[in-house]
């Protein structure tokens, strides 16, 4: 997808509503200084430009007990299309993994992966990834605590 064209009237939407999109049309549009047929019509053209996608609510991870958060080096047995395209079905088919970024460098993928506890990921490590015949090997690193998570991109 190439970059869209964006005013600073676009760029105070998209700022708005990645800080939360539960805001009403009648309050975007007056943090944002137009009126709100204009927000209405520029908001549906973000949408339908790809620029802004479907509204969701954030999830605090241990209020629903997944306070474990692993992020995890994949190295895959071979690179053809073949092995690669199962991996990548079989990760997005997985709800334990959040993320998954295609690597460049010593490992193939980085996952993260959220799970309720040490003895969770070791069930999901040892019975269920590495046991997919596209994984020749993983390495897990542990988040202690959390520095800075944001969904917002700076715009």
């Amino acid at each position: 997808m190439k970059p869209v064209s964006l005013d600073g009237i676009d760029r105070r939407i998209i700022a708005q509503l990645q800080a939360d999109a539960a805001l009403s049309n009648a309050e975007l549009a007056e943090r944002v200084g137009s009126s709100p047929a204009s927000v209405w019509r520029r908001v549906r053209s973000l949408e339908a430009a790809g620029v802004l996608g479907p509204a969701v609510r954030l999830v605090d991870p241990e209020a629903v007990g997944c306070s474990v958060n692993v992020f995890c080096n994949v190295r895959v047995s071979s690179h053809a299309r073949e092995v690669r395209g199962p991996f990548e079905d079989f990760v997005r088919s997985r709800q334990e993994i959040v993320e998954c970024h295609s690597m460049s460098g010593e490992w193939d993928y980085l996952l993260r992966i959220v799970v309720a506890d040490v003895a969770d990921y070791e069930r999901f490590l040892m019975r269920v990834l590495l046991d997919h015949p596209a994984v020749g090997g993983a390495a897990s690193h542990f988040a202690l605590s959390q520095t800075k998570y944001t969904t917002a991109l700076p715009v």
